[in-house]
């Protein structure tokens, strides 16, 4: 294992024994999310970058604790890709696109348009478009613009609206819809 890998399972200590509680936080998630999340033995995701190519499958929860080696893979793919930079994910928004995905009824992997931002990527984000905010939950693990192929972003949004895990934004010129662990939001169009 390289030494970034090593470090970031390091970093990852709590919250493997968080997780290993199995426990979901009572009224973090809707009564349904909360059910489709926790009835689950195993959680899986599946992902397709646009920008790099990759694509991932893990299963990044199983035997009621968050497997650390699925959760460092899906940071990697979900890196911030014009820098080559991982950042540190928060397992909660696995949670949701879990909870997303069997809402919508596919196992399609989701198409990745943005996950984690570094300062710097999003700073240039920021400065070409009134889209991205300056403080961004992307910087924060908390964020991903996903698409899914075979279903309409107004499906993937209105979904996403149904489970109240977050923010949802429609981003219907550019293709994607944002999902985050912020406060339960909505905009776009």
């Amino acid at each position: 294992m390289e030494p970034g890998r090593r470090s970031f399972l390091r970093r990852l200590g709590g919250l493997t024994l968080a997780g290993a509680a199995g426990a979901i936080a009572p009224g973090l998630f809707s009564p349904e999310a909360q059910a489709a999340i926790s009835s689950a033995p195993k959680r899986s995701l599946a992902f397709k970058s646009l920008h790099t190519g990759e694509t991932l499958k893990a299963t990044y929860w199983s035997n009621g604790r968050y497997d650390p080696h699925a959760l460092v893979d899906i940071a990697h793919i979900l890196r911030d890709w014009r820098a080559d930079e991982v950042g540190n994910m928060d397992p909660a928004l696995y949670d949701l696109l879990f909870a997303l995905r069997r809402k919508l009824g596919t196992d399609q992997p989701f198409n990745i348009i943005s996950g984690y931002r570094c300062p710097k990527t999003n700073a240039m984000l920021a400065s070409k478009s009134d889209g991205v905010a300056k403080k961004s939950m992307h910087m924060e693990g908390k964020a991903i613009d996903i698409a899914v192929p075979g279903r309409k972003l107004t499906a993937v949004r209105n979904a996403a609206l149904e489970l109240k895990l977050g923010g949802v934004g429609l981003y219907s010129k550019s293709g994607f819809v944002h999902v985050d662990t912020g406060r339960v939001r909505q905009w776009g169009s």
